[in-house]
């Protein structure tokens, strides 16, 4: 198993976290508070948002190689990676590739000098101007097709990857080719053989984007989008195709899993039914994948994502400057990722198991993990009505939920009950 098979990333947006957007916010040193926090937790990585000087909401990117002076400077980076190296936890990067700001030094150029401009053909002329990502003036997208943009890109991910980052994330990795992923990553593998590189993809045949572009793993949508609407549909069939669909994926790669990120409504806002939280959350913990919590998402955090100018403020808050600020708020949601990570680390086998499903219908959902190393029952009752559910015969161990699975394999669930339990 490589490093990357253990991790659990807590995920920061770190613009809003610190308090930057706002102008005079804290930096990224201070983000070395948060670290027992995450660890407690039972996460080893730390997930960034985007940090490079940009103009507004750091996905419009100005300078890739200058730290946004709202978060502070690469030494600043760099100590925050120190720390964080120092309790055993990896750093991971937001890279936003696909597109830059209008302000990018190379786009500004063009702007001036037209086709005279050495870097006119890193940009796509669309109509009476340039091609933008998915209708924002604001995003230019540059042309993948260009040689120099590949070395350009190269660069820069070997020049943070040099400074300690252990992973990136690869924003709209669905909107560029997957050749020119290819030709990156592998020249910064050839420096760097144990980074890691998830990409985001929202559709699509996620197996083609791992294997062709060469990527580690990519964002698994299609799960995230299945686990809160069966349940908020209290349908355990949309679940259960979906999890056939991730199983199918894993003889490539282990997905990228989460219920809750910076661009999607919170899940406790999303979840009609509050009760369904922690079904939403064993289910997870337990499937194949590299998990990630969003930062608040641990203490029940609400937030809705709107589409309009201001849209995401509401799932990008500012955090207080330690986790005492926190206060008691969430503490049981905060115990129940403690316990449902804690299985997961108990178990780190789960990252390639693929799930067989025993019993679906009548909005009970119950299925199982095998592997060499162990094996893993966990069993969900969606609705308000007791539910049985039957597993194979096994001396089940309960490890977490409001019901046992009895060595029949067995289980009475009360209205939305479940159990997680571990074969013997």
């Amino acid at each position: 198993m490589n490093w990357s098979d253990y991790a659990i990333w807590w995920h920061v947006y770190p613009l809003g976290f610190l308090g930057a957007d706002k102008g005079a916010g804290r930096r990224l040193p201070a983000l070395a508070d948060w670290l027992d926090h995450l660890l407690e937790l039972g996460c080893n990585g730390l997930m960034l948002g985007p940090i490079f000087a940009a103009e507004t909401h750091g996905y419009d990117t100005t300078d890739h190689y200058r730290i946004d002076p709202r978060l502070g400077t690469e030494d600043d980076l760099v100590e925050l990676i120190e720390k964080a190296q120092a309790k055993g936890v990896r750093v991971m990067l937001d890279g936003v590739f696909n597109h830059v700001g209008r302000s990018y030094p190379q786009f500004a150029d063009v702007l001036r000098n037209g086709s005279a401009s050495p870097y006119a053909d890193w940009f796509r002329p669309e109509g009476d101007g340039f091609r933008v990502f998915e209708g924002h003036d604001s995003l230019v997208v540059l042309n993948h097709d260009n040689p120099e943009v590949a070395d350009h890109v190269a660069g820069i991910l070997d020049h943070w990857t040099a400074r300690g980052v252990s992973a990136w994330r690869l924003d709209a990795a669905y909107a560029v080719p997957r050749p020119f992923w290819r030709t990156v990553t592998d020249r910064v593998r050839a420096q760097h053989p144990g980074v890691w590189f998830s990409g985001e993809v929202i559709h699509g045949d996620y197996g083609a984007y791992v294997s062709e572009a060469g990527l580690d793993t990519v964002t698994q949508y299609e799960l995230w989008k299945a686990i809160w609407s069966s349940l908020n549909d209290v349908n355990p069939h949309e679940l259960a195709w979906a999890l056939a669909r991730h199983d199918d994926l894993l003889g490539t790669f282990a997905p990228q899993t989460f219920v809750g990120n910076h661009d999607v409504t919170r899940i406790a806002s999303r979840l009609t039914e509050p009760r369904h939280l922690p079904h939403a959350l064993t289910v997870l913990f337990t499937v194949a994948g590299v998990p990630s919590i969003y930062a608040g998402d641990e203490r029940g955090w609400h937030g809705v994502k709107e589409e309009r100018a201001g849209g995401d403020d509401a799932i990008r808050p500012e955090f207080p400057p330690t986790p005492a600020g926190l206060g008691p708020d969430g503490l049981d949601i905060q115990s129940l990722h403690q316990q449902l990570i804690g299985i997961r680390r108990r178990n780190p086998w789960l990252v390639r198991a693929a799930a067989e499903v025993h019993t679906l219908g009548d909005g009970v959902l119950a299925y199982t993990l095998k592997a060499e190393e162990g094996h893993l029952a966990v069993a969900l009752n969606f609705g308000d009505r007791r539910a049985a559910a039957k597993l194979p015969p096994a001396a089940w161990k309960h490890e977490a939920g409001d019901a046992t699975i009895d060595p029949s394999g067995a289980t009475d669930l009360a209205p939305f009950g479940w159990s997680v339990a571990t074969g013997i």
